[in-house]
């Protein structure tokens, strides 16, 4: 599976990079029907501290592409709520499937 990753106003890292792709795996284990991920991070400033470090990722799947966005403290945090969430769509995206 293809991983892109795109930086808005943050430095590329490859520790971020790398657990990004560490998650996204675990989730193409499950869901072998996925075919690409794009993943966006973004530092914004915000009022509160518990927020502004935004992680976005856009999954391609079968039907309509699946996505999840996050503002945490920190980016480790944003990545785990993104794809939970995540998770989550694609369990019912799966439920869908095999109904049919």
């Amino acid at each position: 599976m293809q991983i892109n990753f795109e930086y808005d106003g943050v430095t590329a890292s490859s520790r971020l990079e790398e657990m990004t792709t560490k998650r996204i795996n675990k989730l193409v284990d499950k869901y072998d029907f996925l075919v690409r991920a794009d993943v966006f991070f973004k530092k914004e400033n915000t009022s509160s501290p518990e927020t502004g470090m935004i992680c976005n990722i856009r999954l391609s799947a079968p039907g309509p592409r699946l996505f999840a966005q996050s503002s945490s403290k920190n980016f480790e945090t944003s990545i785990a709520e993104s794809v939970d969430e995540l998770e989550n769509q694609l369990r019912k995206r799966k439920e869908k499937m095999r109904s049919r």
